[in-house]
């Protein structure tokens, strides 16, 4: 079970369809930057990084890492290519290297081979020069949306 604060509206997942054409990813995955189904407090809890806090929990579990590929949705990594499952090698962290780099201005396949990379060179100093990147980039969004607040 993965923990997670609510910030889309109920039946979120049926207005799926209703939003297709402002999906701003290609390949098999969703996602739209001011997504219309969030609600007030999700908008700002998904873009400070604030809703990723309880999968805390999963970490101290053992069912996640700090760092590692993001988990999809099950309809969208059940839509992987054999090669891009490979990103599924390691447990799913709660920050990745992608999302670290810039994860909206960059295709799907950059992102598939940003986390098998990762998978395949995991060391304690890559995650440790990722944390410090990942203080840096929470600091900045939280930041932006504060400011944006005002």
């Amino acid at each position: 079970m993965m923990y997670k604060f609510r910030t889309m509206t109920v039946g979120a997942d049926w207005q799926q369809k209703k939003y297709a054409r402002m999906n701003e990813a290609d390949g098999p995955v969703f996602k739209i930057r001011s997504d219309p189904r969030f609600t007030r407090t999700g908008r700002f809890l998904s873009h400070t990084g604030l809703d990723e806090l309880p999968q805390l929990v999963n970490v101290v579990r053992g069912e996640m890492a700090l760092f590692g590929p993001r988990p999809l949705p099950v309809a969208e990594a059940g839509k992987l290519t054999k090669q891009q499952q490979e990103r599924h090698r390691i447990k799913p962290g709660i920050m990745s290297p992608w999302v670290l780099d810039g994860y909206h201005s960059r295709p799907f396949d950059e992102w598939m081979k940003s986390d098998i990379a990762y998978a395949n060179e995991k060391s304690a100093w890559g995650d440790l020069v990722l944390f410090g990147k990942a203080m840096v980039f929470v600091g900045k969004l939280f930041m932006r949306e504060i400011y944006r607040g005002i």
